[in-house]
């Protein structure tokens, strides 16, 4: 193929994605019709396939059977961003949403808006999409998306995965020809560190410095690596990036092949993401057959294919030097550094490695600029930032918005605030590495420089939002719990502290805390994050540290008064019942199993601590809000 049968073969499905993207984006006229007088667009991502969407697809294909419906374009996307509506199905050209789709309602929807002449059925669109006058509001105007600009997730629920074709209509493969035709590898370098783009995996190096240092590396031997190994709790940003446009990673890598002299790629992924992975190796094998990977690409004499190397699960495999120590074979654990791999990575040669929000970048600074992508975010942290938003939230979900975008319109005005009128505590950044951020610090500006001013860190990208129920000391705990058990053991500091923080948590919230304990937390700390090997050991006291910087009087009240302020740590609680709320119903000694609630009918129940395994149940049952635990 060459890069004028490129061009051709993007055509083929122009005006089927100049619809879709004619709908996100708003635009005042559709696009000319096409072959389809609608099409019908259904999530495949994780997340909505967890939730049955395979089934919606299913018999959305047999009742269109069933009705001689073949005018329809049904298609397999990525993910949408919210998660929390799944299964979603959308219709094209009008842009109905359809969340929480069944199979029972695609049924309905095929006989009331699919047919020929039909309407979009109202009382199965999401709320936040329909006027009152029952028409259809834009993507761009739900407040979930009207916030966002999506460039790494541009083509996620827009096209089908699985889709060469598609990818190219939707503009892949467009950056690669530029840069094989019309670009040096110093034009492409100029242009990267022109844009200001720095690392999305979490330390946020310039990612033009790295290409030049690798291209600059002493060498015939050279390689490109993503690093797909995405294991922060509640983090999957990398995951339906891989799953809804596969091709923006393919043709990042390749074009970083031609820009440091590389010939080979690998893209290290987690062998949990088994929808990533096969949509991967799909991409993989279309790219081969197109003439876009292997040898000769674009008939431009250049040669660079891509492997998949396939985690087993190991967190500090996403560090980068453990990282290629797997892909060379060898146990997961993390070398000294220097030297870096950018002069010694994998297989001890240059290596230009990056995750997968950073490789989704590249492309579309090369085809709109260095200069388009500079105007976006801050002096310091330029275009945006995917986060996966989790936790007490209503909109559940995956965002990208500009850098410098606050987490207060996160939280609220994309994620629709906290459930049940509760109020915001606190949110998690950059998982097991970060730090918590309180509500004092809500209007706090999401770049790499401000969230490291104030004790937190970007990280890859989880956002983990907790309402006043939570107990910090219990987070923290939590992830003790996470790096200890992911540590590799390699070296004593992390292998050793971690556990040692470990213990001195889990005495604290069993009600057996001593004043000393915080002295020795922040003594253990410190020297955890100036002699651990690696990354993991170093920022594993983070959650600890961040969380008695901002909620000291939850650990004193955990060792001074042996008391949970949240009502969390079930060794420093104790359930009560009200006598003058409650009725005497029985409710809660019936439901009780360890049998410690007695009262007579209709007069007031009490609860023997002694035996009171504190499960729950009884408040769980109780209908009258006559059971606290304090």
């Amino acid at each position: 193929m060459t890069a004028e049968e490129l061009k051709l073969r993007a055509a083929k499905y122009a005006d089927v994605i100049e619809v879709r993207r004619a709908v996100r984006e708003q635009a005042e006229k559709l696009a000319p019709n096409t072959a389809y007088r609608k099409q019908v667009l259904v999530c495949g991502g994780t997340g909505c396939t967890s939730s049955r969407s395979l089934m919606v697809i299913e018999q959305l294909e047999k009742s269109f059977a069933e009705h001689g419906i073949d005018d329809i374009l049904i298609v397999k996307t990525g993910c949408f961003g919210l998660c929390a509506l799944g299964p979603i199905m959308i219709v094209y050209p009008e842009g109905a949403f359809y969340p929480h789709m069944t199979p029972e309602h695609v049924q309905t929807v095929v006989e009331h808006h699919l047919v020929k002449g039909g309407e979009p059925v109202n009382e199965l669109l999401f709320e936040g999409t329909v006027h009152e006058d029952g028409s259809i509001i834009p993507f761009a105007e739900i407040p979930f998306y009207k916030h966002q600009m999506r460039i790494a997730l541009r083509n996620c629920g827009v096209i089908a995965a699985e889709n060469i074709d598609e990818a190219i209509a939707a503009g892949d493969y467009k950056a690669l020809a530029k840069v094989l035709t019309e670009m040096t590898p110093d034009q492409v370098i100029d242009e990267l560190k022109a844009s200001g783009l720095r690392g999305r995996g979490g330390a946020g190096f310039p990612t033009g410095v790295k290409w030049a240092t690798s291209k600059a590396a002493p060498g015939d031997e050279k390689y490109v690596v993503c690093n797909a190994d995405e294991g922060d709790p509640g983090a999957f940003m990398d995951r339906s990036v891989l799953e809804g446009d596969p091709h923006s990673v393919l043709e990042a890598m390749t074009i970083a092949g031609y820009t440091v002299g590389a010939h080979q790629g690998y893209i290290y992924v987690r062998a949990e993401y088994p929808i990533a992975v096969e949509r991967l190796e799909i991409a993989i094998k279309q790219a081969r057959e197109a003439g876009l990977l292997g040898e000769n690409i674009l008939e431009s004499g250049f040669n660079f294919d891509i492997e998949l190397r396939l985690g087993a699960g190991a967190f500090v495999c996403g560090e980068e030097t453990a990282l290629m120590m797997s892909i060379e074979g060898h146990r997961g654990e993390p070398r000294p550094r220097p030297p870096f791999s950018a002069t010694c990575g994998v297989f001890g040669k240059p290596t230009v490695l990056n995750n997968v929000e950073t490789w989704a970048n590249v492309a579309p600074i090369i085809n709109n600029g260095a200069e388009w992508f500079a105007s976006i975010g801050t002096e310091r942290s330029k275009g945006t930032k995917v986060f996966a938003l989790g936790g007490k939230i209503h909109n559940v979900g995956l965002v990208e918005v500009p850098m410098g975008t606050t987490l207060r319109t996160i939280v609220y005005d994309i994620g629709g605030g906290i459930p049940n009128g509760k109020a915001f505590k606190a949110a998690q950044t950059g998982g097991p590495s970060g730090g918590c951020i309180p509500a004092s610090k809500l209007d706090v500006s999401m770049d790499f420089d401000s969230l490291v001013a104030i004790g937190s860190m970007m990280g890859s990208g989880g956002l983990i939002v907790m309402d006043e129920d939570t107990c910090m000391v219990d987070i923290a705990k939590f992830y003790l719990e996470f790096t200890a058990d992911e540590s590799c053991g390699k070296c004593n500091p992390c292998r050793i502290g971690t556990k040692r923080l470990l213990e001195i948590l889990n005495k604290i919230t069993e009600g057996k805390g001593e004043p000393e304990d915080l002295t020795k937390i922040k003594d253990l700390a410190e020297y955890m994050k100036a002699s651990s090997l690696c990354a993991l050991g170093q920022s594993a006291p983070n959650p600890i540290l961040s969380t008695m910087n901002s909620f000291m009087d939850e650990y004193k009240a955990h060792i001074y008064e042996k008391r949970c302020p949240a009502g969390v740590c079930k060794s420093l609680l104790n359930y009560y019942i009200e006598p003058d709320k409650c009725r005497g119903c029985t409710l809660c000694a019936r439901n009780c199993p360890a049998g410690a609630i007695s009262g007579a009918v209709k007069s007031p129940h009490s609860i023997d601590t002694t035996k009171c395994i504190k499960c729950g149940q009884c408040i769980a049952h109780c209908k009258f809000n006559a059971i606290i635990k304090k």
